[in-house]
């Protein structure tokens, strides 16, 4: 958190006022102060404590996290688990409009960051291995600052794009700045041009040994991506869209961590499968696998790979939700369910400062 602003004899300049508006954002959020309380402790006027405040929320400095059960997401959390073998289900409102691609960043972004403050403030997991995409790297968007110097995170698969003018999505590299934690990333592309190049690049011994580290991360959080359409893979040049056409024409509907699944949740017979560079379905039991997706498009990807009863735990949002039950009767689902309604307190973590919000 900024410092006190102001420097003797001189007028503030805009980062001295960033920084009281972080003061202010903080002493007013993590505090629990009124923003009277705010002005009479930095000596200003009440109008530009309330300016203050105003302006670090606009400027991102504040992320705020709801914690506790969410009003009509109860029942839609409790019928994906019972039906997908669950260990964990989150499913928060939606936030209209869905940004870029459909996706719905805007509510999952703090979902799964909330998820992963609270793991990292119990210290349930030393080692937890990270997907990569636009939802994990929305959830780090709003992940607060934590120091967590004992935790050690790891790439689950390869992230070079073959098209370096496309976005990586280093999750791993921001995680690490953000938690001072120890960071391995698997610098290799995605997928291999051939199985022998696979298995050249996985004897090599930085590789192998992130790849070892993976396959000791008791919680692993990745993306559901499509098969073809807007698929990331497809977007970033790891996979071509004939290599795509063709898995998808094998029956796969959904992919994770570059494997990918039909319908029914069995692994589709595919040559990606012998040059892809990610901890192998093989591995993944025994662990916390958390998938983080939504949007109108996944349904069917999502419900594929939870299917494959290899993933325990996803976190989601509510139209996303309703779709993947949507196979019993749409009339008992609006009997039983009303829409997801927000608690009217907030707070920043589910954690020691539980009713405050964090300015980072």
């Amino acid at each position: 958190m900024g410092g006190a602003a102001g420097m003797r004899g001189k007028a503030p300049d805009a980062d001295d006022d960033m920084g009281l508006a972080t003061r202010a954002a903080w002493l007013y959020h993590a505090g629990g102060l009124t923003q009277s309380e705010v002005a009479a402790r930095l000596k200003i006027a009440n109008v530009k404590a309330h300016r203050l405040i105003a302006r670090a929320t606009r400027a991102g400095l504040v992320r705020v996290f709801v914690d506790g059960p969410i009003g009509g997401c109860i029942a839609l959390e409790e019928r994906l688990a019972s039906r997908f073998g669950l260990r964990l289900c989150r499913v928060v409102p939606g936030v209209d409009p869905a940004p870029r691609g459909g996706l719905p960043l805007a509510a999952l972004g703090p979902a799964a960051a909330s998820f992963l403050h609270g793991v990292l403030e119990r210290g349930e997991h030393a080692i937890i291995g990270m997907g990569h995409g636009r939802t994990l790297a929305a959830a780090i968007d709003h992940l607060p600052r934590i120091a967590t110097p004992e935790v050690r995170f790891v790439s689950l698969l390869g992230g070079l794009p073959r098209w370096m003018s496309s976005n990586p999505f280093d999750v791993i590299h921001r995680l690490a700045e953000k938690t001072g934690a120890e960071a391995w990333l698997v610098p290799v592309p995605f997928f291999a041009n051939s199985a022998a190049d696979r298995d050249v690049l996985l004897r090599q011994r930085g590789i192998a040994e992130a790849l070892e580290l993976a396959a000791r991360a008791t919680l692993c959080m990745a993306g559901v991506g499509e098969v073809v359409g807007e698929a990331l893979l497809i977007a970033s040049g790891m996979v071509s869209a004939e290599e795509a056409a063709s898995v998808h024409a094998a029956g796969a509907v959904g992919e994770l961590l570059g494997h990918y699944f039909d319908a029914d949740g069995a692994l589709v017979a595919t040559p990606l499968h012998e040059r892809v560079v990610a901890l192998p379905p093989a591995s993944w039991r025994g662990r916390d696998v958390v998938a983080v997706a939504g949007g109108p498009s996944k349904p069917a990807a999502i419900r594929a790979v939870l299917n494959s009863r290899l993933v325990n735990g996803l976190i989601t949002d509510e139209p996303t939700a309703r779709r993947l039950v949507a196979e019993e009767p749409a009339r008992a689902s609006k009997e039983r369910e009303p829409p997801c309604t927000r608690k009217p307190k907030t707070s920043a973590m589910p954690s020691r400062h539980a009713g405050s919000a964090v300015a980072s």
